[in-house]
């Protein structure tokens, strides 16, 4: 028995595609993602009896249970897995091997380095790869090295976009992840950094190792625990004051998140400030991008800055956004900041500044005392423009790219047709972006297994595919 599975990407009916799965097919997929630990409900095998009408309408149901619970489930969501399960064509490249080429090509010119060990999965991005490394005159001194591809919201030349990205080693901030090493050619880019083995700031909520794969880390954390009063507000502080910092410069930053915040000690250091200038998405842009009030990247930092400090308020992510109420809190300073940024009201009518934040009482009594000055090089361009300058007079077009291309697979449905007649056909008519028939020897019944998925968390926001990139661009 197959299922046809119709799955859409987007608003847009023109583009969805047509998928061909069998049971066994199902059951691989969910043999890969137990190593997330979570109890997936994927309907039991039947090896007697499992072509009768009354089964394989039942199992429809099931399936259709299955797929509803691994695509509103945001991280499972954005996983390789599920990605190739549902979208093969668009996502069949082998990426660990195209990275393995660009860090070999990287190695002739500098021999310095070395590869330990390859850190499998330890991101959530498919297109950006980790790999420990040592410098061979210093063997025990361990970096990490990040390789990522292009992404869809590109948006400064290649020239300008090399020369930035091998700037970022200069960039100094007591609140910045400091990059050893960078360089980009016009495809990709690869940094290296410091490895730290206390991990980042997720890692610290949900008690994980840092090698360990994403799904293994944060899906199904063994503890749930949120973080201190006292770390809250100073953890808080440190990364609104680098928000604040990277926005007055002119700089895109629009991808903070607990895996983005390396700590260093009792420090939270912001990471990956390239991938805005690689133009890669957001991890909450399927959360931002449904809200028209959230339009600036100012405004889609405060509402990741949201996520945040929920996560370290409770110790695990919010069930949905918006959030109707919040669980108590070891402050109402701390639930006062969330309803700025998670509640109706807040996504309806639109974000506070960081600066406002800053002022808000969870904050605006944490002493900061570092000596480090920061330090912003910049580059004069063909044009005489500082590129960040030039940037966040970017801003709009980044944001609106942001919104309109977002890009998702909100459902899976199955219909089937009758079998009283071998012509017969099924019309499917809802608001459902997929559907999905058995066929085969057997044919049952439709089982009316429709579902509409609310916005927020259940959506799937894959990283664009290659295909769909060009035309984004020119937006």
């Amino acid at each position: 028995m197959e299922y046809i599975i119709r799955v859409q990407r987007g608003i847009s009916v023109e583009n969805s595609w047509q998928i061909v799965r069998r049971y066994s097919d199902f059951d691989l997929l969910n043999n890969s993602l137990q190593i997330a630990g979570l109890s997936l409900p994927l309907p039991p095998k039947k090896l007697i009896g499992n072509m009768d009408r009354e089964f394989i309408a039942e199992r429809q149901k099931g399936l259709q249970n299955y797929l509803n619970v691994i695509t509103t489930n945001h991280i499972l969501s954005n996983c390789e897995l599920v990605k190739k399960f549902l979208d093969p064509n668009n996502y069949s490249a082998n990426y660990t091997e195209i990275a393995l080429q660009q860090v070999s090509m990287f190695f002739r010119s500098e021999p310095k380095w070395e590869v330990v060990e390859p850190l499998k999965d330890i991101g959530w991005r498919i297109r950006k790869k980790y790999f420990l490394m040592k410098i061979k005159n210093q063997p025990k001194e361990r970096l990490v090295l990040s390789w990522a591809d292009l992404g869809p919201d590109k948006y400064l030349s290649d020239k300008d976009f090399q020369c930035l990205i091998k700037l970022l080693p200069s960039c100094l901030h007591p609140y910045i992840y400091r990059v050893t090493f960078a360089t980009a050619n016009e495809s990709s880019a690869l940094l290296i950094r410091m490895f730290n083995d206390k991990g980042t700031l997720k890692d610290l909520i949900y008690k994980a190792k840092p090698k360990d794969p994403f799904l293994k880390k944060y899906c199904n954390p063994k503890k749930i625990q949120g973080l201190e009063l006292q770390q809250i507000k100073t953890y808080g502080r440190q990364i609104l004051e680098v928000l604040k910092f990277l926005h007055d410069k002119g700089f895109p930053y629009g991808h903070l998140h607990a895996s983005n915040v390396m700590l260093d000690g009792d420090t939270c250091r912001l990471l990956d400030l390239e991938n805005s200038l690689l133009g890669l998405p957001s991890f909450y842009r399927s959360y931002f991008s449904q809200f028209r009030k959230i339009n600036t990247l100012e405004s889609m930092d405060v509402h990741s800055f949201g996520h945040l400090l929920y996560e370290m308020t409770y110790g695990r992510p919010p069930d949905s956004v918006p959030v109707d109420s919040f669980p108590p809190a070891p402050s109402m300073a701390v639930v006062a900041v969330l309803e700025s940024t998670l509640s109706c009201e807040a996504c309806k009518n639109g974000m506070p500044t960081v600066s406002r934040l800053l002022q808000m009482p969870l904050f605006s009594d944490v002493l900061l005392t570092t000596s480090e000055k920061p330090q912003f090089k910049t580059l004069k361009s063909n044009n005489d423009l500082c590129p960040l300058s030039f940037s966040f007079s970017l801003f709009a077009v980044f944001s609106r790219a942001c919104t309109i291309l977002n890009v998702n697979f909100r459902d899976v449905r199955f219909t089937s047709s009758s079998s009283a007649s071998a012509s017969a056909s099924t019309s499917t008519t809802s608001s459902s972006l997929a559907s999905c028939e058995p066929r085969g020897a057997y044919t049952a019944p439709a089982p009316g297994c429709e579902r509409c998925e609310p916005r927020g968390l259940t959506q799937l926001h894959p990283e664009f595919p290659k295909g769909n990139f060009e035309e984004s661009r020119n937006l």
